[in-house]
């Protein structure tokens, strides 16, 4: 993969110098605290890290971003070609609808009951909602929104804050692994469709990663000796019925260009090794035990490169930058990069 990356960007700098600048209108992110940059900071929730040392390798310290540095969404918007972060909807201004706007939030779902432990947290309805208000308050021009770009990260809440959590959560009982992939993806495919209606034309829609192997399950569901095997099984068909939703509406709408970023299939030892990658099953920062998130002013790993996991579950801005420039030259994407969803 390695020197397939490096001939992939290669080539899409070449095209993205032939264009030029900024390649799309605008850039909307939709998701979870994977694609959170700040959303959360005025909630009641404990799912939100404005508190050092979260953001001790970004330019502003904490700003409410789930890693030490960026997060994939920033990479993303280097990459096409802006000069600012895109801002948080709670902080963002009417007429920065017509240029981009972050809505994700830490803890976020595809189901309304999905975190609800944590706290307050905008759920994909309601960032879908408040996208709606936005465009239509500032009146963003729908030509305009056809040639914009989006990202949407949703899904691992479901399964992390959900479907592997004792009460009040009921879905392990109710469902199979297979049952309660269906259930998602019915749900993904109606604000999908939303979305489609106001406008996204250009969607890359990534999928889950390995949840198994993150250090909160491994913890707590491998045995603190490897990847959670039963986890990982169970997000393999979400993903799979995700990746051909994609494709569905790629079939049923003309005009729509839509790709699948496969996360999952990408994490392997291996590659992990050829990228420099040496710590990939625990957490860069300090966790006490049963938490998730780092612990406030602790110490910190000094080789974060190194690094796959920031805390329990959230990435580095190492492991942040390889995904995304993976993603935008097309090495973990189906059927289309991201730069060409941007052309």
């Amino acid at each position: 993969m390695f020197k397939a990356l490096l001939w992939a960007f290669a080539t899409a700098v070449l095209m993205a110098e032939a264009v030029r600048g900024q390649q799309v209108p605008c850039y909307f992110v939709l998701g979870d605290s994977v694609f959170d940059n700040g959303n959360n900071n005025d909630l009641d929730t404990l799912a939100k890290v404005n508190y050092s040392p979260y953001g001790i390798d970004f330019a502003r310290g904490p700003t409410g971003r789930f890693s030490n540095g960026r997060n994939i969404p920033d990479f993303i918007a280097e990459e096409v070609g802006f000069k600012y972060d895109i801002p948080p909807f709670i902080r963002a201004s009417t007429e920065q609808a017509h240029t981009g706007i972050n809505y994700a939030s830490g803890g976020a779902g595809l189901l309304e009951e999905t975190s609800q432990h944590l706290g307050e947290r905008i759920s994909f309805e309601k960032q879908i909602t408040n996208h709606r208000n936005m465009i239509l308050t500032a009146r963003v021009p729908p030509e305009k929104l056809k040639k914009c770009l989006y990202t949407i990260n949703i899904g691992s809440n479901d399964y992390l804050n959900n479907y592997f959590m004792p009460a009040p959560y009921t879905t392990n009982g109710n469902f199979s692994f297979d049952g309660y992939a269906d259930y998602l993806i019915r749900s993904y495919r109606s604000y999908l469709k939303s979305l489609y209606i106001l406008g996204a034309r250009k969607v890359a829609v990534f999928g889950v990663s390995k949840l198994g192997c993150t250090p909160r399950m491994i913890a707590s569901h491998g045995g603190g000796k490897g990847c959670a095997a039963e986890v990982n099984k169970a997000v393999e068909p979400f993903n799979k019925n995700l990746k051909a939703l994609v494709f569905e509406f790629n079939r049923n709408f003309a005009d729509a260009k839509f790709t699948f970023v496969d996360l999952f299939s990408s994490q392997n030892p291996i590659e992990y090794f050829i990228l420099g990658f040496t710590v990939t099953d625990k957490s860069c920062c300090t966790v006490e035990s049963g938490q998730e998130l780092c612990a406030a002013n602790k110490s910190v790993c000094p080789n974060r490169g190194q690094y796959v996991y920031w805390d329990n579950v959230h990435s580095t801005e190492a492991a942040n930058k390889v995904v995304a420039e993976a993603a935008f030259v097309g090495l973990i994407t189906s059927p289309y990069s991201i730069l060409l969803l941007t052309l």
